[in-house]
């Protein structure tokens, strides 16, 4: 079988057209997805039935055909295999028990394997239901990002209960990060060992740090994991996507090792370009120019594709796709990309 055309992209070739994806495309834009959920208990619950969580992965590759399909999971299932009381509010968000400085070095990650285990095993189900011309794409949030709602129990406009953590305690951010790095390779590593065919670390909070921050808690905690991983995984392909990096992009790839730069909306085009010299790229369309539909999602789609089209790129919205996205704009968008 030919390498799947995302792949190919990861290695650094041009595709024509691009393949696509688009974050959080099994979710509750999808009336499939609300029936399903309304059904499945908790929001956890559903992370972690094989049998569910593999429907919800497939539900938009039926629909759409997208190029890849990504797992669905959370990037809280780390600190819920940590024990940290992860949970789900409705209208809230995610929730867990704050965590001080002097608990860091108590943290326990031995059973974090077995807490893992049901969503490695929809990883594996996954490869044998999905067409055989789809990737498949595991993840982890990055360890600032995950650090970020174990320090504040809750996510923050700007995070600044992690920023003062770190400020304050830095050996004990510093220990924390590396622990995070650690369980965030061996996570991965699973999961490709699983079938997963490349995987994308979010860093989705990466955007609120000063330069000397974002080297220590985005770029070092990073590296660490494409180390450890390829330690393991020789060939494996990473997609990262530190969400708000701006001017330090470049930094972030050249440091972290990574094969593909995902890239919000704010990205000029310009700088993705230039970006797209040294790799793979993957992005940018703001997720509201798909809320709206029309001459607003066909430009900003046509830009992209006259901007990067040429080059090693992976369609994608420059963030994840919201509940009220329609499933007419969505057809659209791929029709507009693929030039149906």
């Amino acid at each position: 079988m030919a390498e799947r055309r995302l792949l190919r992209v990861l290695s650094g070739e041009s595709v024509s057209p691009p393949p696509v994806w688009l974050m959080r495309q099994a979710g509750r834009y999808l009336p499939e997805y609300r029936e399903l959920r309304a059904k499945a208990g908790g929001f956890l619950d559903l992370c972690y039935d094989p049998d569910l969580a593999t429907e919800v992965t497939l539900q938009p590759i039926r629909r759409f055909g997208f190029d890849a399909a990504i797992l669905f999971s959370d990037i809280l299932v780390i600190p819920d295999a940590l024990r940290r009381g992860v949970r789900f509010e409705a209208g809230e968000g995610p929730r867990m028990e704050p965590i001080a400085p002097h608990e860091i070095a108590s943290l326990d990650p031995s059973g974090a394997d077995m807490h893992l285990a049901p969503v490695i095993a929809t990883v594996a189900r996954l490869r044998r239901e999905l067409p055989d011309e789809t990737t498949l794409i595991g993840f982890c949030g990055a360890p600032w990002t995950v650090a970020t709602y174990m320090i504040a129990g809750r996510g923050t406009p700007d995070q600044a209960p992690a920023r003062l953590f770190g400020y304050r305690h830095p050996e004990a951010m510093t220990e924390l990060l590396f622990l995070l790095a650690e369980m965030s390779a061996d996570y991965l590593v699973r999961q490709l060992q699983a079938g997963a065919d490349c995987v994308q670390i979010f860093d989705s909070w990466a955007g609120v740090l000063d330069e000397a921050s974002f080297e220590a808690y985005a770029v070092a905690p990073v590296r660490r994991i494409v180390e450890k991983v390829r330690a393991s995984v020789p060939n494996a392909r990473i997609i990262g996507f530190p969400k708000g990096a701006g001017a330090l992009l470049t930094n972030y790839r050249e440091k972290t090792g990574v094969d593909a730069l995902g890239l919000d909306w704010s990205v000029p085009l310009s700088q993705a370009q230039a970006l797209q010299s040294g790799g793979a790229v993957q992005g940018n369309l703001d997720p509201l120019r798909l809320i709206a539909g029309g001459r607003a999602l066909d430009e900003g789609v046509d830009r992209i594709l006259d901007a990067l089209g040429s080059g090693p790129l992976v369609f994608n919205l420059g963030h994840g796709i919201t509940p009220d996205a329609p499933i007419a704009h969505v057809e659209a968008l791929l029709r507009r990309v693929r030039g149906g």
